[in-house]
């Protein structure tokens, strides 16, 4: 049977150099993050998991950029 991941995905975790994040994946290889000011990062699970703190709270709202819609030419050149 495999072991239990450290972290559950979603939880809120705190991170000594980046801060809040919350749990993308984590299995016993890797942990994959996403940090509020600082994007996703993935670690190695047995290095970074000792170093992270599990918090209490909310996940923050996260929205998709979305690049600007350019316009269409719609005239024709002459």
């Amino acid at each position: 049977m495999a072991p239990k991941p450290a972290f559950a995905q979603n939880a809120q975790i705190e991170h000594p150099k980046f801060g809040c994040g919350t749990v993308v994946s984590c299995d016993d290889e890797y942990v994959i993050i996403h940090f509020d000011d600082h994007g996703q990062k993935k670690f190695i699970s047995s290095i970074v998991v000792p170093n992270l703190k599990k918090i209490d709270r909310q996940p923050p709202n996260r929205t998709k950029s979305r690049r600007p819609k350019t316009k269409k030419a719609t005239g024709t050149a002459e």
